[in-house]
């Protein structure tokens, strides 16, 4: 579009060239940019250097730069005085900011030092932006047409000051085209394997201006719909909704929700409208998936509890697997997964439970049995389900991946019962 609204990020810090902090603020910015219909084109990580954040500054070509770290008090926090050579600026003190500063270290018990006091420091033609969460101003600068904002790099200082302050200014300044998302959340496939099963549908996107963009996590793969609304907003949204509905009726073993929902929060939804409760026996996930159950608020309505059985005695003791069902099955395996689901469905007088039992790695596979390999079961009213899965990665994402799979296994059940029922 020719009235299209660029973007780009300049993240400074050491610390992220070197990964010692992972840069999760670009991509969470370039999302909310999405968002209001500014599109980001880049993204850029350079080092706390005059020279390096002067020539970042100098060569930006999109109509919104955003600028994060280097506002600490210390002395390797250089940005704001490069700013001011840049803008050819000086630095003035803000009383208002100052006296801010000192209402928060008074508010921990400690009293501010000259250092923290001097982050009211700012230059004289910036256009101050508060910050909530911490003492470092955002600032406001613009040039050229082009719209400069500094933010601090700690991510919960950023965001509050993103959602409460930027966005809204950004749009105010340059009316960037109304833009129409919807998101669906899928698991079950990898992407490749998503994206062929899909190709048709897609290929009729184009016909329609409609972009797909897939975004993949460990256990789930989004898949946003986008199209700008123009003059008729309401005409665009028709046409995505359409698109999106074809999508439900193509894939509907897939799709799990919309949005920014979690499947676990799906899940918990469900249990709660029913009235049920759930239970959990880990073996290989050791407690993950009841992490992601509980993470979610009100959690304590629907779930009871969990075992996490990772020696063969637990499962025996408290699950009351049989040893000899452990030793001709060995753990990860049919039997043993469902006879664990039960069991802690009884022990602890749940409607549902899940559990899980497997090979996480990077040790113990077998030809039989290699890393990756997990059993799940679910039971409930009418017995218990169970399905072998193979997810291959590190440690950590066998871990996720089998309890988004499990998590999900026990959402078709529940789906399928108020099926039934209907």
């Amino acid at each position: 579009m020719s009235n299209e609204i660029t973007a780009e990020v300049i993240s400074i810090g050491d610390e992220l060239l070197i990964g010692q902090t992972i840069n999760t603020n670009a991509g969470w910015m370039g999302g909310k940019l999405g968002l209001i219909g500014i599109r980001p084109k880049l993204v850029r990580t350079i080092g706390d250097d005059r020279q390096e954040i002067r020539e970042a500054l100098s060569t930006a070509t999109c109509d919104v730069v955003l600028i994060t770290g280097g506002l600490g008090p210390t002395k390797d926090d250089i940005t704001k005085h490069t700013l001011c050579t840049f803008f050819s600026t000086k630095l003035v003190r803000h009383p208002e900011i100052e006296a801010r500063i000192a209402a928060f270290f008074e508010s921990i018990g400690r009293e501010p030092l000259e250092v923290n006091r001097a982050q009211a420091d700012l230059p004289e033609t910036c256009t101050v932006i508060p910050n909530d969460r911490g003492t470092a101003s955002g600032m406001w600068f613009e040039r050229d047409g082009r719209v400069y904002v500094s933010m601090p790099g700690v991510p919960y200082e950023m965001k509050a000051m993103m959602e409460k302050e930027v966005l809204s200014r950004l749009q105010e300044r340059f009316h960037p085209p109304a833009i129409v998302h919807r998101t669906i959340l899928t698991t079950g496939l990898g992407e490749s394997h998503l994206a062929q099963r899909i190709e048709t549908w897609e290929d009729s996107l184009a016909t329609e201006d409609i972009k797909l963009a897939y975004l993949p996590s460990p256990g789930t793969v989004k898949l946003r719909l986008s199209a700008y609304a123009g003059d008729d907003p309401d005409e665009v949204r028709g046409r995505v909704d359409r698109k999106a509905e074809e999508l439900h009726a193509l894939i509907p073993d897939l799709i799990f929700g919309e949005g920014d929902e979690k499947l676990e929060r799906v899940v918990g939804r469900l249990l709660k409208e029913r009235d049920q409760t759930l239970s959990l026996a880990e073996s290989c996930t050791g407690g993950y998936v009841s992490h992601l159950i509980t993470s979610i608020p009100g959690s304590s309505a629907y779930f009871t509890g969990g075992v996490v059985s990772y020696a063969n005695a637990v499962k025996m003791e408290e699950l009351g697997i049989p040893a000899g069902m452990l030793e001709l099955n060995g753990a990860v395996s049919q039997p043993v997964v469902e006879k664990m689901a039960l069991g802690v469905r009884e022990a602890l007088k749940t409607d549902w439970s899940i559990a899980l039992s497997g090979v996480a790695g990077p040790d113990g596979g077998t030809d039989e049995k290699p890393v990756g390999t997990v059993w799940m079961a679910v039971a409930g009213p009418d017995g218990a389900r169970s399905v072998k899965g193979f997810f291959p990665g590190t440690r950590d994402l066998v871990i996720q991946r089998s309890a988004l799979a499990a998590l999900n296994l026990l959402r078709k059940e529940l789906e399928a019962v108020a099926e039934v029922k209907a």
